[in-house]
């Protein structure tokens, strides 16, 4: 009983948080939303009995978007102070979200001790005696290898794409020469002086 309650408590917050990414019309906001969704989904990854997915889950997507999340603060051009003006504000709705989060983690386990939904099972059945990182990797390295591959193909296609954006010339900013920047002494780079007390600084 306990697993069909927390399925059905974690797929309605996914599918709502989901939704409330697409349309909240604040960056940051999305973002926590995204958040959300993919704590929920972990959720519904432990009571399938997959909990390396779960974990991948929590670790590598919340871990990347939190760094989404700094690249969107930056890119944007969005006001810190009055973020931060908006963090009291949204105090105790942030509260009530963690107290949240801590009960579905607590419902979660509790559903995960009595036993895993057994979609799993009948999806990719496998041996009992066999781990679930055990059978996701011979998943990924025997039959879905070709499709393993070709992901990792578009990542680095993206990371590359990336690495050129970066690297492009821009107008009025100076290319970084790191050939030039190694073969500096240190003397040349710093220069000690005695400031006498009550003038300038002269550049």
């Amino acid at each position: 009983m306990i697993q069909a309650i927390a399925f059905y408590i974690f797929a309605t917050v996914v599918i709502v948080s989901a939704g409330l990414t697409i349309a909240s019309r604040n960056p940051v906001h999305s973002v926590m939303w995204l958040i959300l969704a993919f704590f929920n989904a972990a959720g519904l990854m432990v009571l399938c009995g997959a909990e390396f997915i779960a974990m991948l889950l929590v670790i590598v997507y919340v871990g990347a978007v939190a760094v989404l999340f700094l690249f969107v603060v930056m890119m944007l051009d969005i006001e810190v102070a009055a973020m931060r003006a908006g963090f009291a504000r949204y105090l105790p709705l942030g509260l009530a979200l963690a107290v949240a989060l801590l009960a579905e983690v607590i419902i979660a386990f509790q559903a995960w001790s009595v036993g895993g939904v057994q979609l799993a099972a009948r999806a990719a059945p496998i041996a009992p005696e066999v781990s679930n990182i055990q059978a996701i990797g011979n998943l990924l390295y025997t039959r879905y290898l070709f499709i393993f591959e070709g992901a990792g193909l578009v990542l680095l296609v993206a990371m590359i794409g990336a690495i050129v954006l970066t690297h492009r010339k821009r107008g009025g900013v100076r290319p970084q020469n790191i050939a030039k920047q190694n073969a500096r002494q240190p003397h040349e780079a710093i220069r000690n002086i005695n400031q006498p007390i009550g003038q300038g600084v002269e550049l």
